[in-house]
């Protein structure tokens, strides 16, 4: 709006200047005239050829040629006097100008006078280097200053109704703009951790706020994701804690009725509680590595070397092995330099939980570890001959508390978060793993990790 005012003074300023120029055009062409007519010093309408050239100019009759309704002149001696002026003017009279000098010859003035708002040229007309005569051309602006009104009032009307309807778009831009971030506002304030499946529909809009719709709609989805994940590892971990608490509180009440006169129930409520403490700790460590591993941030990363990780691995879970009569096998040989980018620690928990979780399921036969290379990443393979994993399963077996078999629970020890421990190291270390069925029966957990370059290599010590 400031613009259209801007720019309507701006144009109605430039025409008052345009019919102003034209005015001063018209009035100079005028003097030009009869300063012409001066220096040729000739004969003027047959009055005489020696008459004065001052004298002939002032001559009412010869001045009229030049006089209109609108224009008026004068003619006065370069020391003021009047000599003359047209018929026009009656009883009014242009004051003289004894400003002017041959260096100086003319001015433009613009005033009230007699006859009313004026442009007045005064010029001073030399003759072989004499001054001989003051033209005083001048104009009244009546005619011009009705033209300036009508467009002043043309200006306003349209400046107006530009006005009106810059209010009216702007009314409507601003109601098709705010109101969509009005009901957003209100979508989230209704959206609360109860209300996390509603989304805002803007799938006709093709703007930027459709954008943000879908972003925002993107994000209820990650976090009705992330919250029915908590929610089911809140359920899950209430129901896998439920039971030992259950089974602890069981043997203590006997320890308190029965210890000191039954030394067998003191025997086996002790171990019971003691078998079913150390469950409960590690499931608890267990909880707290998927806390540690779901915050990347706080987990330091430096370039290491993976063979030994693997090495140290295999070593620690040789016994676990021989004690169940398996064949823990491991690459045929370490290459030395794969170096990835991690936590050595974390690394050491991710295939110590994938073994672990191999002679858990094998019975008979083999735990092997392979190991090869991709395009820029390194893949360590896991695979056992046990009961293996239903295609069904796979895709849940990374999930927090899951055990494929829900009869063998309890039967078989764990706390179920050892897959869903490995997947979170994997995804912090952005790397990728899958379940796969072994040749011959079994299963083969795969990670690939990105490899770093050699010159990110520590030292070797």
């Amino acid at each position: 709006m400031l613009s259209l005012v801007a720019f309507a003074a701006g144009v109605t300023l430039a025409f008052r200047q345009a019919l102003f120029d034209q005015t001063e055009q018209r009035i100079n062409s005028i003097a030009d005239d009869i300063q012409l007519v001066a220096q040729r010093n000739e004969p003027f309408f047959a009055l005489g050829e020696n008459i004065p050239i001052e004298l002939e100019l002032a001559n009412p009759n010869n001045l009229s040629r030049w006089a209109s309704p609108t224009v008026y002149i004068q003619i006065d001696r370069p020391d003021g006097y009047p000599l003359g002026k047209s018929q026009n003017m009656g009883g009014v009279q242009f004051p003289a100008d004894k400003d002017l000098t041959p260096a100086q010859p003319q001015a433009f003035k613009h005033g009230d006078s007699d006859l009313g708002e004026m442009i007045v040229l005064d010029r001073l007309i030399s003759v072989g280097g004499r001054p001989v005569v003051v033209v005083h051309v001048g104009e009244t602006l009546g005619l011009v200053n009705v033209t300036i009104g009508r467009v002043e009032h043309v200006v306003a009307v349209t400046l107006g109704l530009a006005l009106i309807a810059v209010v009216l778009a702007a009314i409507v831009l601003a109601r098709r703009a705010v109101n969509p971030i009005k009901e957003l506002t209100e979508a989230m304030r209704e959206i609360g951790s109860e209300h996390l499946d509603r989304r805002v529909h803007w799938e006709r809009r093709d703007d930027e706020l459709a954008l943000l719709a879908a972003t925002f709609n993107e994000m209820l989805e990650r976090l009705e994701r992330a919250f029915s994940r908590e929610r089911q590892f809140i359920a899950d971990a209430s129901h896998e804690l439920k039971t030992p608490l259950t089974v602890i509180n069981a043997h203590a009440q006997m320890l308190r009725r029965w210890a000191d006169s039954n030394e067998d129930v003191r025997k086996e409520s002790l171990e019971t509680i003691t078998s079913e403490s150390a469950y409960l700790a590690k499931m608890i460590n267990g909880m707290l590595t998927l806390a540690k591993a779901d915050s990347a941030e706080a987990i330091p990363r430096e370039p290491l070397h993976l063979d030994p990780i693997l090495a140290e691995v295999l070593s620690a879970g040789a016994a676990r092995a021989a004690e169940k009569g398996l064949a823990l096998i491991g690459p045929d040989e370490y290459a030395g330099n794969d170096v990835v980018l991690g936590d050595a620690n974390l690394l050491r928990q991710l295939f110590s939980n994938l073994v672990e979780n191999a002679i858990k399921f094998t019975e008979r036969g083999t735990v092997r570890m392979s190991r090869g290379h991709l395009d820029g990443a390194i893949a360590v393979t896991v695979t056992d001959t046990g009961i293996g994993i239903e295609p069904q399963a796979r895709e849940h077996v990374f999930e927090r508390f899951f055990r494929a078999d829900k009869s063998r629970t309890r039967q078989i020890e764990g706390t179920g978060l050892g897959l869903a421990i490995v997947a979170s190291i994997v995804r912090v270390h952005e790397g990728t793993i899958t379940v796969d069925e072994a040749p011959g029966g079994g299963s083969a957990f795969r990670v690939v990790l990105p490899l770093l370059a050699a010159s990110a290599a520590p030292e070797a010590g």
